[in-house]
């Protein structure tokens, strides 16, 4: 009787142990699958936030070329404006000939440096007014679309700076256009005063 006894204890042992090794093996197996699938979840959320990242760079990206294409655009206009150009040099050669064609053999000297001297002058700087005020107008777009982006984004240092160039030349040509339209920095030539004509004498 003790013997069986001893026997079903033992058997009872056994089974309990195997058992609890069973749960052992479940409950690590469990705790594999578990990490196995926290791994994946954070290797999915990363791969998803490197997506959101790159999709949310490529318009930034494309914004930053447009800025720098007109910034260079409004450099180069700034330019044209200050220096001047093929366009107003073909415009004032014009003005110069219809003002000669408009002459009378009658016309006094200064309808002569009116209409030829003073409109040519006039439309050369006429045509580098509005290459100036252009070129202030798509520099000052430049440097204000960040302001007006939502979230504001950060322009490159070097379409700012060519930008602020831009601003700067196209400042200057406007004043010396305006100068130069108004007659502020050379006054017209004037013709002289006909010499007065002395009284016969008795």
């Amino acid at each position: 009787m003790n013997a069986t006894t001893k026997t079903d204890t033992t058997d009872d042992s056994a089974t309990t142990v195997q058992a609890a090794e069973a749960e052992e093996a479940a409950a690590e197996a469990t705790a594999e699958d578990t990490d196995i699938d926290a791994d994946d979840a954070a290797a999915e959320a990363a791969a998803e936030e490197e997506a959101e990242l790159a999709a949310a760079s490529l318009p930034a990206a494309r914004s930053g070329i447009g800025a720098g294409a007109a910034a260079v655009v409004a450099a180069a206009l700034g330019f044209v404006g200050l220096s001047g150009s093929w366009m107003g040099k073909v415009l004032s050669e014009r003005e110069t000939l219809t003002g000669q064609l408009k002459l009378s053999q009658s016309a006094t000297a200064s309808q002569q440096i009116h209409e030829v001297y003073a409109d040519s002058w006039h439309t050369t700087a006429l045509v580098n007014g509005v290459f100036a005020l252009l070129a202030l107008v798509v520099g000052g777009l430049v440097l204000a679309r960040p302001f007006f982006s939502s979230p504001v984004r950060t322009q490159a240092p070097w379409v700012r700076a060519v930008a602020w160039g831009a601003v700067g030349v196209a400042v200057i040509g406007l004043i010396v256009a305006i100068g130069m339209y108004f007659d502020l920095f050379a006054a017209l030539p004037s013709a002289p005063a006909p010499a007065a004509t002395p009284a016969p004498t008795q």
